[in-house]
């Protein structure tokens, strides 16, 4: 497939090779919703089968060698954490973001930073210094921080109190990482907090790490916006400040779903990725962005959702480099909103799943990620082996 006159084909290709999108280890592990969780076989239970299922996602798109690291979740009490470390590197990945948790325990049922307790805030702040250390010794240079601090009724407390409690916190945080290291500060509108939560948009995000330190940026979830939300405003404003430190990208219909990329909105991907690629034309190199997933991949097959999330990456990204950005900016200068929308139109539009397959062959990559996966037989023979470790049945009427 020929590319439009105004794409310069090695410029196209090369920005795609330096794409890399991080995969997150609870996305290959059983999941659930508040309800409870449907188990499949093939399922990853170990921080090792975690990685060896991200290793075949990495294989199949070529582009995911960072596996995302939940600490509670996948590093147990005493866990050797260099030999985690290393088995990644053995499999052709490295550990990507440090996820500290600080949402589980009971005893943040009133928060963890924010919460009333001096103690609890201790601990909560001692736990994320930690996952800063275990971070340093598996060679990640990301820390993601998301709190579930907030409150559910008006006057439950001093939501001023809280913020001056979150910014001492981020600040202690920021000064002890290491000089390789980004803290990235994410944040979401509502759940599990009904009232208000204590970071509720990018604005708060923005100031948070703002106040923290340099090595602060803002994460943005693509599922952590109001209905109607105009996500690549935020993006574009703030690639301005120098602020966008990474994304988790996921999908929702409603509120914060965790459906797969692009699965609902992919005009609103295209324009994030846009938005991405008209800054780097405009300073002629890439940002330094952490593309990250997350998603809850409740009913779908682990591996082929996230192979299947990596593709519609790809093919977002693209699209946004296939824009004629001159013609684009003529059309601006006349205020020709018809020709600059239809620009844009005529990029998000263009099938570019051939230029992919074609790109992908060329670095020895199969044509078709998802396919060449599903031919490979190797969920089917990771299922029997991780079946027998399965709980069994709890239907009441089984």
């Amino acid at each position: 497939m020929k590319l439009p006159a105004h794409v310069d084909e090695q410029t196209f290709a090369n920005r795609l090779e330096r794409f890399r999108i991080e995969t997150p280890s609870w996305g290959y592990g059983d999941t659930g919703t508040r309800f409870g969780k449907f188990l499949q076989d093939a399922a990853a239970t170990t921080i090792e089968e975690k990685l060896a299922d991200a290793a075949e996602v990495h294989r199949y798109t070529g582009c995911c060698p960072a596996v995302a690291v939940h600490v509670l979740w996948d590093f147990a009490p005493g866990i050797d954490l260099r030999s985690v470390g290393q088995s990644a590197e053995e499999l052709g990945l490295c550990i990507g973001s440090i996820n500290p948790n600080v949402f589980q325990d009971q005893c943040y049922k009133y928060g963890s930073v924010a919460n009333r307790d001096p103690a609890i805030r201790r601990r909560a702040v001692r736990h994320i210094l930690d996952s800063v250390e275990m971070g340093r010794q598996v060679g990640s240079t990301l820390l993601s921080l998301w709190f579930a601090d907030g409150t559910n009724y008006p006057g439950q407390a001093s939501i001023r109190q809280r913020k001056r409690w979150f910014q001492d916190a981020l600040r202690q945080v920021h000064d002890a990482l290491p000089n390789d290291m980004t803290m990235l500060v994410e944040y979401k509108p509502f759940e599990p907090a009904f009232y208000h939560t204590d970071i509720a948009d990018w604005g708060m995000a923005y100031v948070f790490a703002k106040q923290a330190g340099p090595r602060a940026k803002v994460l943005v979830d693509t599922g952590h916006h109001l209905p109607g939300c105009n996500i690549e405003h935020i993006v574009a404003f703030l690639i301005d400040e120098g602020m966008l430190g990474g994304f988790h990208f996921n999908d929702r219909k409603y509120a914060d779903d965790d459906l797969t990329m692009g699965s609902i909105d992919p005009y609103q991907l295209f324009r994030i990725f846009h938005e991405i690629v008209g800054a780097e034309v405009e300073r002629g190199h890439d940002l330094d962005i952490a593309y990250m997933v997350d998603q809850s991949h409740n009913l779908k097959p682990k591996i082929e959702a996230m192979i299947q999330t990596v593709m519609s990456a790809q093919e977002h990204l693209a699209k946004a480099l296939l824009v004629d950005h001159g013609a684009l900016a003529r059309a601006q200068e006349r205020e020709d909103l018809v020709l600059a929308e239809r620009i844009l139109k005529d990029a998000y539009e263009t099938d570019v799943r051939l230029l992919l397959a074609e790109w992908r062959q060329r670095r020895n990559l199969p044509a078709d990620p998802l396919l060449a996966f599903r031919e490979s037989g190797y969920a089917e023979r990771v299922a029997k082996n991780r079946r027998a470790r399965k709980p069994a049945s709890t239907d009441r009427y089984a």
